[in-house]
């Protein structure tokens, strides 16, 4: 049978806490007897040494062991302690006094034997280890008193407090485990909850409910509510994620049918012969053919940059030659849309260390950008600078200009800032997600802002070499 991680982690804290209490029960038990015992044994050899003096005071006036043998009942009145007068027959001595040794019955364990260590009287069985002390009357040994240490505690009072003493040891023991059992409880119920809800959630959202979320509970830094918190990211960036991916697929389509739609009513019309097939509709295929090349490429060279698998060949360049270059061959382009460059770089190089093709390709995909968005008659500015370590290039252009909420999603793919757009000025809407990805490569970064033209300034900062 499995147990769930619930009922394994209340088995796991109440076996614990039964180990400990039993261990701290047994262990309580052991330490008690023998510490007990060596008390009780401490108080019955500090009584036997306190008797000898008596039971010698005893055979000086008795001159033998016989009057113990015809009277045993003066035994336990001759292990009383010596009066300070020890002609006091023994008769009139008065019963032993309540010392710890005779509660504990100390005295009981008494034996006395006599020269040829014949028992007297006393305790019937002296142990082989016995504690002896010899009776000595005018420098003869005329027998021994002996003590049985205790083995066990067995007798009266003794017995009641140590019985009393190891009860007390398991009511608390079982109180313990009684606690445990019930902080277990809490724990596997308290704890897990959190636990048991994000997995709950977490089986939802496999099944593609991208809007589920946990309660975010425990405190700010502690392990269930970053569990949470992190679970709710999660879950938010699948959201996101799949909402991304069905605005990509509907853009995507939407852009492929587009210029397929274009090519196939020319053709019918060609085949129809509506339209004749002449230089003018042979440039109309041409140009929705390099439509449809242009997206397929830009698509293509995003897949790369997702997978990390764009090719890049760095080497030392300088970037003031790519950017003159780059701007050079767009003048038949800026003419065309009626717009005028003001290129602004430096007299010496700008070193870096990068791809000149990949380089070639933002700096032209920004130009495009700039074309196909301002109106005509505008302006374009192209500036490129050093700063420290750092090679600022900002590029400039003039109305329109675009919100300043629509600033950080420029870089996202089909994203136009005016859905009203025609295709002709819009294009795809990846030229700066493309970007993004160039620069990135080269440990940079790109950002949007407004112009001070009217229109918008993309600013890329890229590391300097040198």
């Amino acid at each position: 049978m499995k147990l769930n991680l619930a009922a394994r982690l209340f088995a796991a804290v109440l076996s614990a806490a039964v180990v400990v209490a039993v261990a701290m029960g047994v262990g309580a038990h052991l330490n008690l007897n023998r510490d007990f015992l060596g008390y009780l044994n401490e108080q019955a050899i500090g009584r036997l040494d306190l008797a000898v003096p008596s039971v010698t005071a005893g055979y000086r006036q008795q001159g033998s062991w016989d009057f113990l043998r015809e009277r045993p009942d003066l035994w336990f009145r001759l292990l009383r302690p010596a009066p300070d007068d020890t002609r006091v027959p023994i008769t009139e001595r008065p019963p032993a006094s309540a010392t710890p040794a005779e509660l504990t019955g100390a005295s009981r364990r008494f034996t006395l034997l006599d020269a040829e260590r014949r028992r007297i009287v006393g305790f019937s069985s002296p142990a082989e280890n016995a504690i002896e002390r010899a009776i000595v009357v005018d420098g003869l040994t005329v027998g021994w008193l002996v003590l049985t240490p205790f083995e066990q505690v067995s007798y009266g009072a003794e017995k009641r407090f140590a019985d009393a003493q190891e009860r007390t040891a398991w009511v608390v023991g079982g109180g313990a485990v009684l606690l445990a059992a019930a902080v277990a409880l809490w724990a596997s119920r308290r704890l897990l909850r959190p636990v048991r809800q994000v997995a709950d959630a977490t089986h939802r959202l496999a099944a593609g409910d991208y809007a589920t979320r946990v309660p975010e509970e425990g405190a700010a830094d502690d392990e269930i509510g970053r569990l949470s918190r992190d679970f709710n990211q999660l879950a938010l960036t699948l959201q996101r994620n799949e909402a991304m991916r069905r605005e990509f697929m509907a853009d995507v389509s939407h852009e492929l049918r587009t210029p397929l739609g274009v090519l196939h009513g020319e053709l019918e019309a060609l085949e129809d012969g509506v339209r004749q097939l002449d230089a003018a509709a042979l440039r109309s295929l041409k140009g929705e053919v390099a439509t449809l090349h242009k997206l397929v490429d830009d698509l293509y060279e995003l897949s790369l940059a997702d997978v990390g698998a764009l090719s890049y060949r760095k080497a030392e360049l300088d970037l003031r030659e790519i950017i003159d270059d780059t701007a050079g061959a767009f003048g038949e382009r800026l003419r065309s849309s009626g717009l005028a460059l003001q290129l602004d770089l430096p007299p010496g190089p700008l070193p870096a260390f990068g791809d000149a093709r990949r380089l070639r390709q933002l700096f032209a995909n920004l130009l495009e950008n700039s074309c196909r968005y301002t109106d005509a008659g505008g302006a374009l500015r192209l500036q490129a600078r050093r700063e420290g370590r750092q090679t600022l290039i900002d590029l400039h252009d003039s109305a329109p200009g675009v919100r300043q909420e629509h600033l950080p999603r420029l870089f996202e793919r089909f994203f136009r800032a005016e859905a009203s757009r025609s295709r002709a000025s819009g294009g795809a809407g990846l030229g700066l997600s493309i970007c993004q990805r160039i620069v990135q490569a080269h440990e940079g970064r790109i950002e949007a802002r407004p112009s001070p033209l009217g229109g918008l300034w993309l600013r890329v900062e890229l590391p300097a070499l040198g």
